[in-house]
Parts: C-alpha cells; structure tokens; sequence
C-alpha cells in the first residue's frame, strides 16, 4: 500500500443540493490527494434512480468549482483513464454485472424472489412477536431465495422474467475487523449484519456493489467519507474478500459528524432555516422528486462569503493542525492536512465563527480584488464609480466589514450624501455650541491649501482648540455630518478620500438640516 498512488474520489449521490458535511468530504478529499501528489475524482453515484432530483448533479459541479477543490477527473472535469463516471453510464456498459455473477458463482451470493408483499408480511410477523425482522443467516433458510429452491426452479424463475435481487451472503458467526485511519480498528459482529441486496434483475446495481466494484476498478487507495457509512463498512470490506480483491482494499477513513450550534444531532437545513444561516454552498431551487414540489435554497456564496473563508471554515469542522494558526489559504491547508489530526468526536458549528472567518479572508484580499467585487454591487443599484475611488473606499473600510456587500452597505456615505443623521449621537452632542464649530470648522477646510488627512486633522484640531473646544467632544459630531453615521472608517483619510467640495457641501447640508 506505501507504494501506491493516492487516488480519492468524492461520490455524491444527486438527490439535492450538496450539504455542506459533503462539501467537507470533498475538501479532506481534495487536500488529501494534493498533499499525496495523487488524483482527486468526481464519481456520481445515482443507483437510487427513484430519488434523483433533476438539476443535482449539475449543483455538485458549480459548488466544487466555486469552491476551488475541483477534481482531476470525473463528472464535469474531463474523463480520465476510468471513465465513465456516473454508476447508471457503468451499468449500460456492463460493469457490474459479471462481479454480481462471481459472487453467486463463488457461493457469496444468492438470488432472491421474494416480494414486497411477502417482506413486509414477515416484518409484521416479526413485530407481532417484538422482534426486529432482518433477512440474515437465520430467516433466509424459510424465504424464496436460491437457497431454499432447486436450481431448476432458480432457473424458470429467472427467464420467465421474474423480479429477483442479489443478496450477498453474510456469514453467521463472524468477527469482521476494520482499521481505520480515524477511529483505529472497528470491530463488528456477522450477527449484527442482514444480508444486504447488491443487485437487482434490471441490471442496477445497489451502492453496496457498486460502491466497492468502482472503488476497485478506479483504484481508489482511500476512501474518506461520512460517518454515516461506517456501518456499511463490514459489509464492504466482506465484498472486497469474496471478489479476491483484499490486497488492494482502500484505507477507510469515516469522518465525524457536522454538529448543531447547540451540539446536539446531526446540522440540517432545517437548522439553517431556523437560526438564519446556509447549509449550502450556493443558492438555488430543485424540484423534491417526492413531492413533485420546488424547494428553494440559500446559499454561502449568495450571503456573501467568499470561498476561502467557508473552505477555511469547513476545514476546521473536524480537523486542526496541532498549532495555533487558524487563517489558511487552499495551499496552505495542502501542505497542513493529515487524516491522522481529523477527530473523531462530532464537530460543532460556529455560525459567529464562520462569519470571523470570512472576515479574516476578506482583509487579506487587495483593495484592487475588493473593489472588482464592490463595483457591479454599486452598479446594480444605480451607482457609478471608477476603480481608483472604489480601491479607496475599499482600502478605509475593510477592517469595519464580515463581508463584500457591506462595504456598499456600510460604505454608501461615500457615494451619497446623507439623508439621515444618528440620532443618538445629535441629541448627545449638538447644541448651539457645538452647531457653531461645525459652522467654523466649514470655513477652515474650505480655505485648507493642502488636503491631506494629516493636514485637514489638524486645521480641525485648531479650530476646535481657538474656540476653547476639546476636539475629542466634537469629532464624532463632525463624522455624522459628513457622513450621517456615529462609526466608520478612519476620519480624516474618510474627509481626504470625499474631497474639499463634498465635504463643504455636507457640513453646509447638516447645518440647514439638523435642530431644524
């Protein structure tokens, strides 16, 4: 296995929108493979073809590509040596079938042709006598299986083109031990285990098989998935011994559940919608195949999260790097990774904590990436501006914002000026006094010679001071007139940025305005 190339795959299945716990399953996936040097594959997985919902596949492709963990290979990045890569393509072309065949033909597997009706008669049965009903090693010797019938009448069966499926055989007394990568070794008893259908009569293969028939043929070395799978693992790992395949079983690694805020269960979209955040990485609407209804969803990108901050946020939802340092770029978390410092205990989510981190990635960004993001959220309500002056107003106000449309947001006083004062503030501070320096304080600018944050700080300084005013009284008033509100960004680079005319104009403005 040390000599092995790493090759991972991510294998959703496009039944809806990509959750963000499988975005986190694609991201350890993806550093994985680049740490190793190895190949990172996109497999759709749609061997439930009842609960597909149109549109799913083509989500899962748009998120990781947003996200920036695109594959090497696989649905919509390009076929590579083992293509194709969608399970209903595999069936068509006939690549389950003969692995279902060897199975029976080897005495691991048996066809079964018992129906819905018959199954859900012996549940009932069972129940009635407060017994959970499983088909294993003990019910399947009264049931209508290859086993209990002559081969003869297997056959009849089998070309009148009657339903049957392919169960494997689960031994009866049996100890299946499993290393892995994050949990050390499981260990699961055949007692505990039913015996699973593999395959169906119309040729569709169920995620048991498939899942490992692919795993092999696409030879995958890892496979790094959800927690929730670690109790298919035996049954897995039976497959890969009775196909002869046990010397190039992949490393498992189960990862640890997405938390509620709270900790307690598995985060839902219903929890999103409920405490107001995104459990999707995009917004979006898909058709519920069950209920024929469309469903609506929001997304991290469309909150205005920036793609590093929610994969840097996803990366810490179960793993840490054993320092103290918590802001990574993609490469950065590459060369961090190792499945040895995932945990095994749940993860909680941080609503406040995802948005830290947002904020983080955004002040890493240039004021020239800041602003290619800010100009079409000004234009798209009206407002025209050049490059130059967006990079400013960028420059001052991204330490004040968690995100990009909030430089518009919070920043509008640069584009208009303000309707609106804070009144707080105005019912604190402004008097006659006070109205009267604002007056004289129009005046000294007005005449100001060089107009220089500096410069302008200390002609206000100065008249403040020659009118026996502490400046410090009547600073936060001067930034209302400006701008209308008590906070914001640096004042005098604010003043310097807005130009002599427009400041004149708004202190002029607030003097007509307020107490009026």
């Amino acid at each position: 296995m040390s000599d092995r190339k790493v090759r991972v795959r991510f294998a959703p299945s496009p039944t809806g929108p990509l959750h963000m716990g499988g975005v986190r399953t694609a991201l350890y996936n993806y550093l994985l493979a680049k740490k190793l040097g190895g190949d990172f594959i996109l497999r759709i997985e749609d061997t439930d073809q009842e609960r597909l919902v149109p549109g799913s596949e083509q989500y899962i492709i748009d998120a990781l590509k947003w996200c920036g963990i695109e594959p090497n290979e696989g649905i919509g990045f390009g076929d590579g040596p083992c293509a194709p890569y969608r399970q209903s393509d595999r069936k068509a072309a006939g690549v389950y079938t003969q692995y279902a065949q060897q199975l029976i033909d080897a005495g691991h597997a048996y066809y079964a042709f018992d129906s819905k009706e018959e199954l859900d008669e012996q549940r009932k049965r069972f129940e009635g006598m407060g017994k959970a009903f499983a088909y294993n090693a003990v019910t399947r010797q009264n049931l209508k299986n290859s086993l209990t019938l002559s081969e003869d009448e297997v056959k009849k069966r089998i070309e009148s083109g009657e339903h049957y499926v392919v169960r494997i055989k689960i031994p009866r007394n049996e100890e299946i031990r499993l290393q892995d990568i994050i949990r050390g070794w499981v260990v699961v008893h055949t007692s505990q285990l039913d015996d699973k259908v593999l395959y169906k009569s119309d040729g569709m293969p169920t995620y048991h098989l498939a899942n490992v028939v692919d795993d092999y043929t696409m030879n995958i070395s890892h496979v790094i998935r959800g927690e929730e799978w670690l109790p298919s693992a035996p049954l897995h790992v039976l497959l890969y011994r009775y196909l002869g395949w046990e010397n190039v079983m992949p490393q498992f690694a189960h990862l640890p559940l997405i938390l509620r805020p709270d900790g307690n269960g598995k985060l839902s979209k219903r929890d999103g919608d409920r405490l107001g955040f995104p459990v999707f990485p995009l917004s979006g609407e898909l058709t519920d195949t069950k209920t024929g209804k469309p469903e609506t969803f929001t997304g991290y990108r469309e909150k205005g999260y920036l793609p590093d901050g929610f994969i840097n946020m996803l990366a810490f939802l179960g793993w840490n790097p054993g320092t103290t340092q918590e802001i990574f770029s993609l490469n950065e978390l590459v060369q961090a990774f190792s499945l040895e410092r995932v945990s095994k205990s749940g993860a909680k989510f941080d609503p406040e904590k995802t948005k830290w981190f947002n904020q983080q990635h955004l002040r890493m960004r240039t004021d020239a990436q800041l602003a290619e993001a800010l100009i079409p959220l000004l234009k798209a309500i009206g407002i025209e501006t050049t490059p130059a002056f967006a990079q400013e107003v960028c420059r001052l106000m991204k330490e004040k914002v968690q995100f990009t449309h909030e430089l518009r947001d919070q920043g509008m006083f640069f584009f208009n000026d303000p309707e609106m004062y804070d009144a707080d503030v105005i019912k604190k501070r402004w008097n006659e006094q006070s109205a009267g320096f604002i007056a004289k304080v129009k005046d000294a600018l007005a005449a100001a010679t060089v107009w220089k944050a500096a410069d302008l700080e200390a002609t206000f300084k100065a008249t403040a001071e020659a009118n026996s005013i502490n400046p410090g009284s009547v600073m936060q008033l001067f930034r209302v007139c400006v701008s209308g509100a008590g906070g914001g960004p640096v004042l005098f680079e604010m003043v310097e940025l807005l130009g002599k005319e427009t400041i004149a104009r708004r202190l002029e403005k607030a003097l007509n305005t307020i107490g009026k």
